[in-house]
C-alpha cells in the first residue's frame, strides 16, 4: 500500500529535499519512517504575490501505513489508489485499416489499431518532420509557402509548432496511457505530474520521430506526400481510398483524422455527401508581451529560477453582444509564427519551445463565431468565413507574407507608437480593424479594457497585436453515430479535431484511441 499527501507547499526558496520533514512535521510522525515518496503533481500557487509557493502532491511509503492513515486527521492524506487502466483486445480476425492524417488523432489510433494486430496505412499529405521543419524556416526566411508542407500540414499535424500542451479538462483513463507514450517516446518525464504539462515544439519533433520508429516496427505502413483525394464504397460501405488521385489503397476502415486546416478535403465530403454540420468556433488576433512584464503581472516577480514563464487564461462574456471573448493557446516565453497554408491568406499562431526562454510571451485573444454569422447555410460557409478573413489579413501585409500588426493601444484609442513583434517572415503595420468583421474588432475593444482590471498591465505600450487567428478549431462537424462512424456512409470513422469532435492534443490523440477501440470492438462483436 502507499499514500499520498495533498498540498506541500514550498516557498521558492526551499528545496524539495525537504517534502519529506513537511509531511513529517503535517502528520506529526518521524521523518525517519517514510521509506520512499515521489512527486506525482506539481503546481504553482500565486495567489499572495510575490510570496509564489510551489504546491505538490506526493506520494509516499512509510512504516505503520494503515495505522497513520486511521489515525490522522488531516483531509489531505488518503490511500493511494489503483489507477483504471486503459486496456484492448486484440482483434480476432483481420482488418485493413487506413488512417488519413499524422496528427495526434492519426497516430494515436494507428499505435492502438497496430498493438491489436491490424494492417494499418497510414498517410499523411504532408512531410517527414525533419523535412517539414526545413520547409517552414524556408518559409519564414522568405522562401515559398509548400502548401502541402507547412504548420498546418505534416508529420504530427498543427501541434507540432506549438507550445506542445499537454493539458485538458477530460477526465479518462486513455490520459494517463497517452502522457506514458509520450515519455516512452522521448519527453520529459515531468509531463507525468505537471500540473501544466508540455513538451515544446522543439522536443515535440524528436518524440515523432521515435513515435513513427515504433509504428514502424508495429508493422504500420506509413505514406508521406500522400492526400486522400477520393474513397470508394462496395454495397453501401467504405472499400477503398484515392490517394494523390491515382493510388488505390483498400480498406474495411477509413479513419479519417484530418487537421483543421483540410479545406480540400472538407470540400471532397461535401461532393461525396458525407453528412456535415456546421460549428461555432472563433476568430481573433494574437497578443504578444514582453516575458518579463507578464511573469511580473503573474508572479509578482520579473524572473526566478524556480519559476517558468507565467502563463495566463483570461475569460469574459460580452453583455452587449452575447459574445464569448477569451485567450487561447497561450504561448509562455515563445513566439508568434506565420501559419499560413494557402495562397492569398495571412494566419498567425502561438509557438514555444521546451525551455519558453523567448524573450516574449503571447496568446490568441479571440471571440466566439456561430453559424448565423456565415450568412449561409452551406456546410463549408465556415471555412469561407475564415478565408474571407484571411485574405483580408494578406491585403493588410500589402499582399506579401508579411502578418498586419498594431499596437494595442492605437487598436484600442488610435494612440500610435512604436512596436514589435517576434512574427516571422515579418510584420508591418496595418490597422487590424479592416482585418476582422465589426463584431470581433468591438468585441475585442470591450473585452481588453475587463482583462487589464484582471491583470493590471496587460494593456499597455508594450503590448502588440498581430492577426488573424482564425484557425482556432474546426470550421464543420462530420457527422458520426455513438460508435465513432458517419452517419452516412458506412466504415468511415471521423475523428480528431478536424473532424469537429476535439480540440488540442491530448483530447485528439484520445479520441483516436476511442476511435480504434470502437473499431476493434466492433470487429469483435461479429
Amino acid at each position: 500500500m502507499a499514500l499520498k499527501i495533498r498540498e506541500i507547499s514550498l516557498h521558492l526558496d526551499e528545496e524539495e529535499s525537504s517534502i519529506p520533514k513537511k509531511i513529517a512535521t503535517i502528520l506529526d510522525f518521524d521523518v525517519e519512517k517514510i521509506r520512499h515518496w515521489k512527486i506525482i503533481r506539481k503546481g504553482i500557487d500565486a495567489r499572495r504575490k510575490p510570496d509564489v509557493l510551489r504546491v505538490y502532491t506526493i506520494e509516499f511509503s512509510c512504516d505503520d501505513e494503515l495505522q497513520l492513515l486511521k489515525n490522522s486527521s488531516t483531509a489531505t492524506l488518503e490511500k493511494v489508489e489503483d489507477l483504471p487502466v486503459f486496456e484492448i483486445s486484440p482483434l480476432k480476425k483481420k482488418a485493413k485499416i487506413l488512417i488519413a492524417g499524422m496528427g495526434p488523432a492519426g497516430l494515436f489510433s494507428a499505435l492502438l489499431l497496430a498493438e491489436a494486430g491490424a494492417q494499418v496505412c497510414l498517410v499523411e499529405r504532408g512531410r517527414p518532420v525533419e523535412e517539414r521543419l526545413s520547409d517552414v524556416h524556408s518559409f519564414w526566411a522568405g522562401g515559398l509557402l509548400n502548401p502541402e508542407s507547412n504548420i498546418q500540414f505534416g508529420e504530427g499535424g498543427a501541434g507540432t509548432f506549438s507550445d506542445g500542451k499537454l493539458t485538458t479538462r477530460l477526465n479518462h483513463p486513455g490520459m494517463r496511457s497517452i502522457l506514458q507514450s509520450f515519455v516512452k517516446f522521448g519527453a520529459p518525464e515531468e509531463i507525468l505530474w505537471q500540473a501544466k504539462p508540455h513538451i515544446g515544439s522543439d522536443r515535440l519533433r524528436s518524440v515523432l520521430i521515435n513515435f513513427r520508429k515504433h509504428l514502424l516496427a508495429l508493422g504500420v505502413e506509413i505514406r508521406f506526400s500522400s492526400c486522400l483525394t477520393d474513397f470508394q464504397m462496395n454495397v453501401g460501405h467504405i472499400a477503398a481510398g484515392v490517394i494523390n488521385g491515382c493510388d488505390l489503397i483498400k480498406c474495411d476502415r477509413l479513419i479519417l483524422a484530418l487537421g483543421h486546416s483540410a479545406r480540400d478535403t472538407y470540400q471532397l465530403l461535401a461532393e461525396k455527401k458525407v453528412l456535415l454540420q456546421q460549428k461555432s468556433f472563433a476568430v481573433g488576433l494574437r497578443v504578444e508581451h514582453p516575458l518579463e512584464l507578464i511573469n511580473q503581472i503573474q508572479y509578482g516577480l520579473c524572473t526566478h529560477p524556480q519559476l517558468s514563464a507565467a502563463d495566463y487564461r483570461l475569460a469574459w462574456n460580452d453583455p452587449e453582444s452575447g459574445r464569448g471573448v477569451y485567450s487561447f493557446c497561450m504561448c509562455p516565453g515563445g513566439q508568434v509564427v506565420n501559419a499560413s497554408s494557402e495562397e492569398g491568406g495571412i494566419v498567425v499562431n502561438g509557438m514555444s519551445d521546451f525551455s519558453r526562454s523567448a524573450e516574449n510571451s503571447n496568446s490568441a485573444l479571440v471571440v466566439s463565431v456561430t453559424p448565423e454569422d456565415f450568412g449561409s447555410d452551406d456546410v463549408l460557409a465556415g471555412l469561407y468565413f475564415q478565408k474571407k478573413w484571411e485574405q483580408a489579413a494578406y491585403r493588410a501585409g500589402e499582399a506579401g507574407w508579411r502578418a498586419p500588426a498594431q499596437p494595442m493601444l492605437e487598436f484600442l484609442n488610435g494612440r500610435g507608437g512604436d512596436f514589435k513583434s517576434s512574427c516571422r517572415p515579418e510584420v508591418i503595420h496595418a490597422d487590424l480593424h479592416k482585418c476582422l468583421p465589426t463584431f470581433v474588432t468591438s468585441g475585442l475593444s470591450r473585452a481588453l479594457p475587463v482583462f487589464n482590471q484582471r491583470m493590471r498591465g496587460f494593456v499597455g505600450p508594450e503590448a502588440t497585436l498581430i492577426g488573424v487567428e482564425t484557425r482556432t478549431s474546426a470550421p464543420l462537424r462530420i457527422i458520426r453515430d455513438e460508435h465513432g462512424e458517419s452517419i452516412s456512409h458506412k466504415g468511415l470513422f471521423p475523428t480528431g479535431e478536424g473532424a469537429g469532435y476535439a480540440g488540442g492534443i491530448m483530447s485528439a490523440a484520445l479520441d483516436g484511441m476511442k476511435t480504434a477501440t470502437e473499431i476493434i470492438n466492433r470487429s469483435n462483436a461479429f
